[in-house]
């Protein structure tokens, strides 16, 4: 078991583990979902209590499956995320996501990295005048 900090060295390295686990439990058949992954990483400390607060504080459910987080990492950023919040007892906006976005994008060479500071763009404003 790694020791879980608010470092970009500790996030490369949950990174790595994340799709460590993803082929280990493939290669198993075992679901690839935030419950699973919990009880794999932490084992009999990852009770029902603890997995509720990383599953809400993410934002996800224990049991629904996990995408490839090679191509989906914004569920498996806030996932990690929360994790690191939870073991460190910080607070989840504490957490520092650039670090967080660099390890990611360490761990995953050939992805495109994420952005959690790139600001989306504006709809544009609906037509002026008449409605029809």
């Amino acid at each position: 078991m790694i020791t879980i900090e608010n470092t970009q060295e500790c996030f490369v390295q949950l990174w790595l583990r994340l799709e460590h686990t993803r082929r280990l439990f493939l290669s198993q058949r075992k679901r690839f979902c935030i419950r699973s992954v919990l009880k794999c990483w932490f084992g009999l400390r990852a009770n029902d209590d603890f997995i509720w607060e990383v599953c809400h504080l993410c934002g996800q459910e224990g049991w629904n499956e996990l995408p490839l987080p090679s191509l989906y990492p914004r569920k498996h950023r806030e996932f990690l995320r929360a994790i690191v919040a939870v073991r460190t007892g910080i607070s989840f906006y504490r957490v520092k996501l650039k670090e967080l976005d660099a390890a990611y994008s360490v761990a995953f060479k050939n992805s495109t990295p994420i952005n959690v500071n790139k600001k989306a763009t504006p709809l544009p404003a609906p037509p002026r005048g008449r409605a029809l």
